[in-house]
């Protein structure tokens, strides 16, 4: 049995991982039954495209938050908490600590990439 070694590992917003579902549709011309669901699942989650959550990512990296990682910028990405209450509940079972001005300040740069909707 051969094994499968790791050489990378990446997190990916939904916004990444919906352009990639979309490139293997046209590349294979028809999804899989779960690849489907996939994409169902994500045309309903989805609220920013990848060039926007792109920016984001590197607007909260440019943030310069201490302790941070990467897969939480990801998770806030997606999810785009709209007051400090969504991100501490977002952040709640992480084991790094951020700060309240910290979060405060991610939630004010999210805050642009809202839709009209969500807005509080």
């Amino acid at each position: 049995m051969s094994s499968v070694k790791l050489v990378n590992e990446k997190p990916v917003s939904l916004a990444e991982l919906k352009d990639k579902l979309e490139e293997i549709q046209k590349r294979d011309e028809q999804l899989s039954f779960r690849g489907n669901k996939v994409k169902d699942y994500l045309n309903k989650l989805v609220k920013l495209d990848s060039k926007k959550s792109q920016e984001l990512v590197k607007k909260i990296e440019s943030l310069e938050i201490p302790r941070i990682k990467d897969r939480q910028i990801v998770k806030v990405v997606d999810v785009l908490p709209s007051d400090l209450e969504d991100m501490k509940a977002l952040m709640t079972g992480e084991t790094t600590t951020i700060t309240d001005e910290n979060m405060q300040k991610i939630v004010e740069a999210v805050k642009e990439y809202l839709p009209k909707s969500k807005k509080k």
